[in-house]
């Protein structure tokens, strides 16, 4: 692929030194807040996050012990299974608080997608929260408890996010590639079994878009004759390509997926208090795995030329306000929330009056648990099937 420069702007000398005018970011439409922070917000924003944390404590501290230690011993699928099942009802209530709680509006656009159960998504990464709003995209396609990310190894200190970042074996990476590579490798070569559920997301950029960064993108382009882009960072080519080496035989298919906001970028006490984002905008492209080059220079430039395509739609949505072909997506059943919900709470209840209220073992149930996952985050500790004959991978389960 001919990737040339974008810009038509002339050169000038400083220091001795060619540079060249560049158009600079997009600029963003950071408004007003769409809702105001009241008192009652934060009383409830408050109560949602205790809420959120205690669920994931209870459900992970008596349950995860089951799932992921004694099914392990006999069956590594059955244990990712039930593992991700427990995981996508609490992640379920995220896209509750988002869409129902707080009346946040997301709108589909793009193509309509069957469910398939082993994807590679990749995304723009416009803030600190993208990787949030991919789950009410599952959630849709009945996928959320498949959903795996890599993730940045500072938020493995994160208390109690992560022992489930570990539980349910999302990838640390230090973004330094000579230290990522065979730990990204290592890990992916254990997500190969067809059987097993895998929705993995990749945000190419590295980091969420700044002004700041996006000038240092553009630099970069300019001194290596690559597309100079507004919207979006120029991507890093050698993690996506590495998941694709090693995933390509056993996925369906590659989604492309572009995010937006409409007037104000969201943060995460935004989404706690739900004073913001007032719609969220998410562009779905299929891409067959047939249909991306294999050598590592092709998929460079071809991926190169989506996040180029990325930056053209971004700029249309800053025109127009909305995204080519919207609503391929219809909104989530209040009810199936509202059920969800219930279980999870309700069953967060039993298991903390039985922590605090009943037999003492139940404490020394708690403590052991709290040991055993602290012990095995610390060191990434995953057990192997040690019970039984090895499974094999024998074909695609929906």
């Amino acid at each position: 692929m001919d990737c040339t420069s974008s810009t038509s702007s002339q050169g000038h000398h400083v220091n001795g030194k060619k540079s060249i005018d560049l158009p600079g970011p997009a600029i963003v439409k950071n408004g007003p807040r769409h809702r105001p922070l009241t008192l009652m917000r934060q009383c409830r924003g408050v109560l949602c996050l205790v809420i959120m944390l205690l669920t994931a404590f209870m459900m992970m501290v008596y349950l995860s012990p089951i799932t992921t230690f004694l099914v392990r011993l006999f069956s590594v699928h059955y244990s990712r299974k039930s593992t991700c099942f427990l995981f996508g009802m609490w992640l379920a209530m995220w896209p509750f608080l988002f869409e129902k709680v707080n009346k946040t509006r997301f709108i589909f656009s793009g193509e309509s997608v069957p469910p398939k159960g082993r994807v590679l998504l990749f995304a723009n990464h416009r803030t600190e929260v993208d990787w949030m709003y991919l789950w009410d995209f599952a959630l849709r396609k009945g996928r959320l408890q498949c959903i795996k990310y890599m993730l940045k190894k500072s938020l493995m200190k994160l208390p109690v996010f992560n022992w489930s970042f570990h539980l349910i074996e999302f990838i640390p990476v230090e973004r330094k590639w000579e230290i990522d590579e065979p730990i990204i490798r290592r890990r992916l070569s254990e997500f190969k079994n067809p059987r097993d559920p895998l929705w993995l997301a990749v945000f190419p950029e590295g980091t969420d878009y700044t002004e700041k960064k996006c000038i240092r993108s553009q630099e970069y382009a300019v001194e290596h004759g690559l597309p100079i882009l507004k919207n979006v960072l120029l991507p890093k080519t050698k993690g996506f390509n590495c998941c694709l080496q090693e995933l390509r035989s056993s996925i369906d298919a590659v989604y492309d997926i572009t995010i937006a906001y409409k007037h104000r970028l969201p943060t995460f006490l935004d989404n706690v208090y739900g004073i913001d984002p007032s719609e969220v905008h998410i562009h779905i492209n299929s891409i067959q795995v047939s249909d991306i080059p294999t050598s590592e220079d092709e998929v460079a430039s071809w991926l190169t030329e989506r996040f180029r395509l990325k930056d053209e739609l971004l700029s249309n949505f800053s025109t127009l306000g909305h995204f080519p072909n919207e609503g391929t997506e219809g909104d989530l059943s209040t009810l199936k929330c509202l059920a969800n919900f219930t279980a999870v709470v309700g069953t967060t209840g039993i298991l903390t009056y039985l922590t605090l209220f009943s037999s003492v073992w139940f404490k020394v149930f708690v403590a052991f648990s709290c040991t055993f996952l602290t012990f095995a985050t610390c060191y990434s500790i995953h057990l192997p099937q040690l019970i039984g004959s090895p499974e094999v991978n024998t074909g695609k389960e929906a």
